[in-house]
């Protein structure tokens, strides 16, 4: 189901699902047909040019969104390594991602619409302030139409707003939240969801009541445009067809987000 075929959208909640893709890993094909947005690699953290190429053809092809997913240079790592950066080597290291996946994308008919960290980039610029105006530096110069996608309340979004940046607030499928709605370390037992069931029945709630249920039991806000769906955990793809079935039969139309403006 997409709001695009659907009439009565104007009446029904509308959200969008995104993927980490062009990673060289997992299904990127068969996530490609579920979700409505695509945060490609640009090669720091993973993907090679080849893959980056195939993976912007293939969202073009299936009219879905294209993100550029900037990263650490920590290939090693997977970008989920904390680096100390300076302000001009981390704006330089984004300019030069989001820039060649621009290129990247352009030449298969295709354009980069936003910008979304990866990994440890992702979650340092939820507090980080001398990181978190990097990655804006970086986007106004690249181009200030591009939207930033991030945590709600968190110091990069919040800097993209004071810029008159666009920015997509997002929340996770996936991933466990703290009772101050923050995502809980990967190297925390449970950080991770891997039932399928139950990632679609917060996602439905995350749509339909912008409320979670965090670690310590309570329940959280959690107002996002944009939900990730991981694609590099095992059962990738068929958490992803959980979620889009549950989201229609919980009348959750599909749509990518349109950015937030000061």
């Amino acid at each position: 189901m997409t709001a695009d075929s659907d009439p009565g959208e104007a009446t029904r909640a509308l959200i969008d699902l995104n993927a980490d893709l062009g990673e060289g890993v997992g299904d990127d094909e068969s996530m490609l047909t579920i979700v409505t947005s695509a945060n490609v690699a640009c090669g720091f953290h993973a993907g090679t040019p080849a893959e980056l190429l195939a993976t912007c053809r293939a969202a073009v092809e299936r009219g879905v969104r294209i993100g550029a997913q900037v990263s650490y240079p920590d290939r090693a790592g997977f970008g989920r390594r904390f680096m100390e950066m300076s302000s001009r080597d981390l704006i330089a290291d984004l300019v030069y991602q989001i820039g060649a996946l621009e290129a990247i994308a352009r030449s298969v008919g295709g354009t980069v619409s936003y910008v979304k960290p990866h990994g440890a980039l992702y979650n340092t610029v939820v507090r980080h302030e001398q990181q978190a105006d990097a990655v804006i530096t970086a986007v106004r110069d690249v181009n200030p139409d591009l939207a930033v996608m991030g945590l709600p309340n968190s110091e990069v979004l919040a800097r993209a707003e004071r810029a008159g940046l666009p920015f997509i607030v997002e929340a996770f499928a996936d991933r466990a939240y703290t009772s101050e709605g923050i995502l809980v370390p990967r190297n925390q037992p449970g950080a991770v969801l891997h039932d399928s069931d139950e990632i679609a029945r917060r996602v439905v709630d995350l749509a339909t009541s912008g409320k979670l249920k965090a670690v310590d039991g309570s329940v959280i806000d959690v107002a996002a445009d944009s939900i990730c769906l991981h694609g590099d955990t095992p059962g990738a793809v068929g958490h992803a067809h959980a979620v889009r079935e549950a989201l229609a039969r919980a009348g959750v139309a599909l749509k990518p987000s349109e950015p937030r403006r000061r």
